[in-house]
């Protein structure tokens, strides 16, 4: 049920601080935020101011819970909205808290916090609830006649929970861990193929042509040489007449 009491616990008591005793201050003596008051109330009936300031934490933590946290159910809360109607109760009285809760969601100010406050508060979204009571709540502040005294302060502090608040009102996300992308192996180019003749055997390889004038004659050749031979002959067997002819 107090899922969210111990962490906004420790933010309240950031804001709080320690012992203050501030005639200004009209809530009085108080040490982490606890007043004589309450002290005594919850904690010891007959305590003195010294007893005040040496509070432990086991009594700061009782008197935060039955006094401010219980009274406006912040067990029942929203996360985040739960906050910062926890820390306007500390600083200005839980029965403000609820009322300026309950305006903000369109509800009767009775000062209380019952099942029509929360079933409004629930319907809608928590960041817009918290903004709209931390405005509220800032406002409300300056129209305090000590706010010449304290308005920085207030003002620094409501900041600080309107964050705190829309960070724990925020949907809490799981992002998936994120694969590294894997690598596509690009293709191996492939030679082109060369027919291998069967067997495996050493390819053939190309012929060369053949030189001009090699091989076997052909007929066409062997006539041609006949007739040459034919002319020399007869050229010579004519030389030879005609030296006969001379001698006869």
């Amino acid at each position: 049920m107090d899922r969210n009491f111990a962490r906004a616990l420790a933010l309240v008591l950031k804001s709080e601080g320690g012992w203050s005793d501030n005639p200004a201050d009209p809530g009085g003596a108080t040490m982490k935020g606890v007043t004589l008051a309450n002290f005594r109330r919850y904690v010891k009936a007959d305590a003195s101011k010294a007893d005040l300031r040496k509070i432990g934490d086991g009594q700061v933590a009782t008197v935060y819970r039955r006094f401010y946290w219980d009274a406006v159910a912040g067990a029942e809360l929203p996360d985040g909205v739960d906050y910062a109607v926890f820390d306007f109760a500390v600083n200005s009285g839980p029965g403000r808290a609820a009322k300026y809760l309950q305006a903000s969601v369109g509800v009767s100010q009775d000062g209380r916090v019952g099942p029509a406050t929360l079933a409004a508060v629930r319907a809608r979204p928590a960041g817009v609830v918290v903004d709209q009571l931390c405005d509220a709540r800032l406002a409300f502040l300056k129209r305090l006649l000590t706010w010449a005294t304290f308005g920085r302060g207030w003002s620094d502090r409501v900041r600080s929970v309107r964050t705190d608040a829309l960070l724990m009102s925020a949907p809490a996300t799981v992002s998936a861990p994120v694969q590294p992308a894997t690598p596509v192996p690009r293709p191996v180019p492939t030679p082109p193929s060369v027919e291998t003749p069967a067997g495996n055997a050493p390819a053939a390889e190309p012929a060369l042509p053949a030189p001009v004038g090699s091989g076997v004659p052909t007929a066409a050749k062997a006539v041609g040489i006949f007739a040459a031979v034919l002319l020399i002959a007869y050229a010579a067997w004519h030389h030879i007449a005609v030296a006969l002819q001379g001698i006869f």
